[in-house]
C-alpha cells in the first residue's frame, strides 16, 4: 500500500458526515437571506406547511415554509408570482437536497406597492381625507394657476399648451419640483406649502406624466396626501394617464385624467366668455335702449302735462268751468225754486184741512152728542141697578135669619165665639148660651140636656 493511499484512507468520511457538515456550513453562512424568484410547483398539504420551487430564468430551488410562518402572509400565494421570500439556507440530510427554510413571503415589485398603496388608502380614507364635504370648488375665472410639476417634463409642456390656448391672459406660476425619487415627496409637500403661504394663485395643477406604479410612488406618500388635504388653495391631482390612480387623486379637491385635462378644469374657455360678453354687451345695449325709450315716453308726457298747466290754459280751463258751474247753479236754482213753490201750496193745502177752528166746531158737536149719549146710558143703568138691588133685596130677605126668627124661630150662640150651636153635643151644663129671637136676645145657662 502506498503512502498516497493511506492518507486517502485517513480522510475518508461517510455520507451521513458529509450531509451533515454541509448543513452545518450552510447554516453558519447563509443564516438568513433574501431571494427573489417565482413561485411553481406550489403544493400545501393537510399538514398545513406549504411547499413550492423559487425559480428565474436560469435556475430553482426548493423552499419549505411551516405553518407557523404563515400567518403573517399579506397575500395568497399562486404559481406564477413574483416574490421575495426571507429564508435560511439548508440542507435535509436524509436525501442530500439543498433547499431554503421560508421565514416570510412578500410580492416582488408591483405587488408589495399595490399592498402599501391599498394599506395607505384605507388609512386615509378612515380619518377622512377622501370626504367630499372637505372639496373646495374651483375658481370660475382664476386670477392666477400654480403648477406644481418637474419643469423638464412632458407634463409642465402640454400644461402651458393648453393654458395658453383656453386664456392666454391668466398668469402662470410654476413650482419646479421633482416627480420621482426619494426626495420628491418632499419637494413636493414644500411647494405646496409655499404655494399657500404666497398667495400668488387661486388654483394648483399638481401632476406628472404617466410611468409604472413605482415611477408613480411619490404621489403615494402619506406627506404629500396630508399636504393637499391641508392646503387652502384648491388643487386638481392629474398624475399619469387616465387609467392612472394615486392617493394624490383622491385627496385632492378635482382629480383630472391627465394633466393636459388639469388646464382644461383650471382655465376658463375664452372664446366661451368672448362670447358671453358680446351677449351681455347685447342686453346691456338693449336695456339702456329700453331705458332710453323709457325715458323719452316719460319725458313727452311731461312735456305735454306741462302744457297742460300752462297759464292761458289753464285761465281757458277755468273760464269754461266757470261759465258750465253759472249754467248748472241757475238750472239747480230754478228747480229748487219751483220744488219750493209746489211745498207751499201743498203745505197750505193741508193747513186749511187742519184749520182749529174746524176742528173746534167739529169736536163740541161730537162732545154735546157723546153728552146726550153718556147721560141716557147713565140713565138707564141707574135704573138697572135699582132693579137688581130690589131682586137682591128680595132674595135676600127670603134667606135671611132674621125672617126666619120672625116667623118664631130662634138662634143659639155661644157668647165667647159668636159660634152658632147647632148640637147639644156642643153643650155641658152650667154653659151660657145667647139666645136671639125674631125681636131682641137674651142670656141664659144650661141647667140639662136632653138627647132626643
Amino acid at each position: 500500500m502506498t503512502v498516497a493511499s493511506a492518507s486517502m484512507q485517513r480522510n475518508i468520511i461517510t455520507v451521513t458526515q458529509l450531509n451533515r457538515e454541509t448543513s452545518q456550513v450552510l447554516a453558519e453562512h447563509f443564516l438568513s437571506v433574501l431571494v427573489e424568484g417565482e413561485l411553481s410547483n406550489l403544493s400545501a398539504p393537510a399538514s398545513g406547511h406549504l411547499y413550492f420551487s423559487l425559480k428565474d430564468a436560469n435556475a430553482q430551488v426548493r423552499c419549505a415554509m411551516f405553518r407557523t410562518q404563515q400567518r403573517r402572509l399579506g397575500f395568497k400565494p399562486e404559481n406564477g408570482k413574483q416574490v421575495i421570500v426571507k429564508a435560511q439556507v439548508s440542507l435535509y440530510e436524509p436525501r442530500g437536497d439543498y433547499q431554503l427554510i421560508v421565514e416570510h413571503i412578500e410580492e416582488a415589485g408591483d405587488g408589495a406597492l399595490r399592498r402599501a398603496f391599498d394599506a395607505l388608502k384605507q388609512k386615509l380614507s378612515d380619518q377622512g381625507l377622501f370626504d367630499a364635504a372637505h372639496k373646495k370648488s374651483l375658481p370660475i375665472l382664476p386670477a392666477a394657476i400654480g403648477v406644481i410639476t418637474s419643469p423638464t417634463g412632458a407634463a409642465i409642456r402640454d400644461i402651458l399648451t393648453v393654458l395658453q390656448r383656453r386664456f392666454a391672459a391668466i398668469p402662470v406660476i410654476v413650482y419646479p419640483v421633482a416627480v420621482q425619487g426619494d426626495n420628491a415627496k418632499h419637494e413636493i409637500a414644500r411647494a405646496i406649502a409655499t404655494a399657500n403661504s404666497l398667495k400668488q394663485c387661486d388654483v394648483i395643477i399638481l401632476g406628472r406624466g404617466g410611468g409604472s406604479l413605482e415611477d408613480l410612488w411619490a404621489f403615494n406618500e402619506e406627506l404629500v396626501a396630508k399636504a393637499i388635504y391641508d392646503s387652502v388653495i384648491p388643487i386638481i391631482s392629474a398624475v399619469g394617464h387616465e387609467t392612472d390612480f394615486t392617493i394624490a387623486d383622491f385627496v385632492a379637491d378635482l382629480r383630472a385624467a391627465t394633466p393636459s385635462a388639469a388646464a382644461e378644469h383650471a382655465s376658463p374657455d375664452q372664446q366661451q366668455w368672448l362670447s358671453r360678453f358680446i351677449q351681455l354687451e347685447a342686453r346691456l345695449q338693449q336695456q339702456w335702449q329700453r331705458k332710453l325709450n323709457q325715458k323719452q315716453q316719460n319725458l313727452d308726457w311731461l312735456n305735454q302735462r306741462l302744457q297742460q298747466q300752462h297759464p292761458g290754459q289753464q285761465l281757458a280751463r277755468n273760464t269754461r268751468r266757470l261759465a258750465e258751474l253759472e249754467t248748472r247753479l241757475k238750472l239747480s236754482m230754478n228747480t229748487s225754486l219751483r220744488h219750493k213753490v209746489a211745498n207751499v201750496e201743498a203745505k197750505t193745502a193741508q193747513l186749511w184741512q187742519y184749520n182749529p177752528a174746524v176742528i173746534i166746531n167739529s169736536h163740541k158737536q161730537q162732545q154735546n152728542y157723546l153728552r146726550r149719549r153718556l147721560l141716557s146710558a147713565t140713565a138707564q143703568k141707574l135704573e138697572q141697578f135699582k132693579q137688581r138691588l130690589l131682586n137682591a133685596s128680595q132674595t135676600l130677605h127670603a134667606v135671611s135669619p132674621l125672617a126666619t126668627l120672625n116667623r118664631g124661630y130662634a138662634m143659639v150662640i155661644e157668647p165667647a165665639t159668636g159660634a152658632i150651636i147647632r148640637s147639644t153635643k156642643q153643650l155641658k151644663v152650667g154653659d151660657n148660651v145667647q139666645t136671639r129671637l125674631g125681636q131682641g136676645r137674651f142670656i141664659s145657662q144650661i141647667k140639662a140636656i136632653t138627647e132626643d
